[in-house]
């Protein structure tokens, strides 16, 4: 179909930026991108703020790929606004609204290691939006269309934007990496901006599912989407004695939270033949007990983002009503607050900055 271009965008924009050698975000004007040869400019609508923010402004030992400046954000949802030069046929056109893929890859798929194998979130050759090249904390990002999903009706921006990262990831973890199944009894820690998720993910397939956090509020979250009171941890009791009081047999542990301690309970709790899900990254390093892993032959099992298939089915699965996230709306001009309240454990679930339209 002939796709027709809006008037003229902006010329510049103010966006929150990382400079190299910096912690702090910097608000800074910078041009309005240009839509790549196949891709597009959207306006956004929604940015989603991620605790992972933070180690990428403090973290200056970073991947080759990461630029000495760039815009920040990794979970956007935006508007349309224009096509590059060689997008002929697409099925989106100018105003739709739709979800982005931060990391869509090369679309290489015959050479490229990674996106030969349907591994495109990790791979290097691509843009990486919000994650070492410019994202989604300023009025305009441009994407290529591999990364671009349709936001479906009823979905909002803010739960689309969320879901690009804080669902996604729980899904691909879930439904790809660990591949639980109805039969399975699983244990989660963590029931914060993910992990909530993939509570409901879990409660979807069928599994039973134990949970465990270290604040009240949380769990009483999943009581009253109707976990029983008999599947959730108590405040101050130890993983391992409730595991080993009630007789459970744990098929797999999510672990949602990457501490010392929850990657520590995983390894005592999980049944032999048994699977650890590794999301969370609290801690940067963990031991495993090699005593256990060999004598129970557990199987441990690390995850990074998802996939576009992910994507589309998440937000299929919000506009059920299947799942749904916890956000909170925020400005864009809050994100260094938002980030901070995050890290010092202010903010149950996660926030979506909102764009003006």
């Amino acid at each position: 179909m002939a796709i027709t271009q809006p008037p003229e965008l902006p010329k510049s924009m103010f966006a929150w930026r990382k400079h190299r050698g910096n912690p702090e975000p910097v608000w800074e004007e910078v041009p309005v991108p240009e839509a790549p040869p196949t891709g597009v400019v959207v306006k956004l609508l929604a940015s989603g703020v991620c605790r992972s923010d933070h180690s990428l402004l403090t973290l200056e030992k970073q991947a080759a790929w990461f630029q000495d400046k760039w815009t920040l954000g990794h979970e956007g949802c935006g508007k349309i606004v224009r096509f590059g030069s060689e997008v002929k046929n697409t099925q989106f056109k100018i105003g739709d609204v739709v979800a982005l893929h931060s990391v869509p890859g090369c679309g290489d798929e015959q050479t490229c290691p990674e996106c030969s194998r349907n591994l495109a979130q990790i791979c290097e050759t691509g843009h990486h939006s919000g994650i070492g090249q410019d994202g989604y904390y300023a009025p305009y990002a441009a994407i290529d269309v591999r990364g671009l999903v349709a936001v479906p009706e009823g979905v909002t921006p803010a739960e689309a934007a969320v879901a690009t990262d804080a669902v996604q990831t729980a899904y691909h973890a879930i439904v790809r990496r660990a591949e639980v199944n109805p039969t399975e009894t699983v244990f989660l820690f963590g029931l914060g901006g993910l992990g909530f998720n993939a509570l409901q993910i879990v409660r979807h397939i069928g599994a039973r599912i134990i949970v465990c956090d270290v604040k009240q509020a949380r769990l009483d979250e999943a009581a009253k989407i109707g976990l029983p009171k008999e599947d959730i941890v108590p405040i101050g009791k130890s993983p391992v004695e409730f595991v080993e009081e009630r007789g459970l047999k744990i098929d797999t542990v999510l672990d949602f939270c990457g501490t010392h301690q929850t990657f520590d309970d995983a390894q005592y709790i999980v049944r032999r033949g048994g699977k650890i899900l590794c999301v969370g990254s609290i801690d940067a390093e963990n031991t495993v007990h090699m005593k256990i892993g060999t004598r129970k032959r557990l199987t441990f099992i690390f995850t990074y983002g998802g996939q576009h298939g992910d994507l589309a089915e998440v937000l299929q699965l919000i506009k059920e009503g299947v799942i749904r996230p916890q956000v909170i709306p925020g400005k864009l001009e809050d994100f260094p607050r938002v980030l901070r309240d995050l890290e010092e454990g202010k903010i149950e679930g996660r926030v979506a900055l909102l764009h003006d339209e």
